[in-house]
């Protein structure tokens, strides 16, 4: 198992200032989410040779690696036009991925859960042309359901990733996601149990229940929104006591897998828990 740790809060310094950040903060692994110099939300891959070569020198000197990249598209999109221009970045972000020697991705199902059958029909024809890829270059693509993507349900996304039968797709359970794949319940263990072998992938952060009443308060009420957060480990509703008892259980550190600290909105309290994080992860699973 690598432990990693996802620089989103910090994305807004150079890629220089950024990897020495992680190294100091204890992580030998950095899983690098959009940046907008790499591989911005939604738009075409920007990584250029100067920026290949300051990332290249910053992991050396600082002897951290990247455990996985993170691109987001809009592969399932309802619209044709916007699914090939998403596909068309996949490409890109792959041969960067080759690249940088890295060998796992993750993503997000995206689409509109307003249309859910027409964005699934388009995820399968994204799948169909980019998996071959994927197998060819030896990187394995690790999916999560986000909230408002096409399907948030994580039993559901477990099936999807199962249909492919290959190796070279497996299940990310985020852990701040929680809530919205068993509408509110909570059962970590029970939808890790359901990943079974399939999991190699788990993103560390808690999130509040949005389905208790004023865990939010969105006005209008009645609007329509998606809110989630990525916060502290005990600052949420997760049930951490069950999700580590259950990956030991799974023996999850013992097999080619990653688990990645994401936390958002606080980049004053980074310093202090992000280590903090670090050191959970390594006493309940190690």
């Amino acid at each position: 198992m690598k432990i990693a740790f996802d620089p989103d809060v910090i994305r807004n310094t150079s890629i220089t200032n950024m990897v020495h950040k992680i190294s100091e903060m204890g992580f030998e692994y950095i899983e690098q989410s959009p940046h907008p110099q790499i591989l911005p939300f939604y738009k075409h891959p920007k990584a250029s040779k100067e920026i290949i070569k300051e990332y290249k020198e910053a992991l050396k000197e600082t002897g951290v690696k990247i455990s996985s990249l993170i691109p987001i598209y809009n592969w399932s999109g309802p619209e044709e036009a916007r699914r090939q221009a998403a596909v068309k970045n996949w490409k890109r972000a792959i041969e960067i991925a080759v690249e940088l020697d890295v060998n796992v991705m993750n993503t997000e199902l995206a689409g509109d859960p307003l249309q859910p059958v027409i964005c699934e029909e388009m995820f399968y024809r994204s799948m169909e042309e980019l998996l071959p890829i994927f197998e060819r270059e030896g990187i394995r693509l690790d999916i999560q359901s986000h909230p408002y993507d096409f399907c948030e349900n994580g039993n559901e996304t477990v099936d999807i990733v199962k249909s492919f039968r290959s190796d070279y797709v497996k299940y990310l359970y985020c852990a701040a996601h929680t809530f919205f794949y068993d509408d509110g319940v909570g059962d970590v263990a029970s939808m890790l149990d359901y990943a079974g072998d399939d999991l190699s992938h788990v993103i560390i952060a808690d999130t509040l229940n949005q389905t208790k009443s004023c865990r939010y308060i969105v006005n209008p009420p009645g609007v329509n929104a998606t809110v989630h957060q990525h916060v502290g480990l005990g600052e949420g509703d997760v049930n951490f006591e069950a999700f580590f008892k259950k990956l030991r259980e799974m023996k999850f550190a013992e097999k080619d897998t990653i688990a990645s600290v994401s936390l958002f909105g606080f980049p004053e309290k980074i310093g202090y828990q992000a280590p903090e994080i670090l050191e959970r992860i390594k006493k309940e699973l190690h």
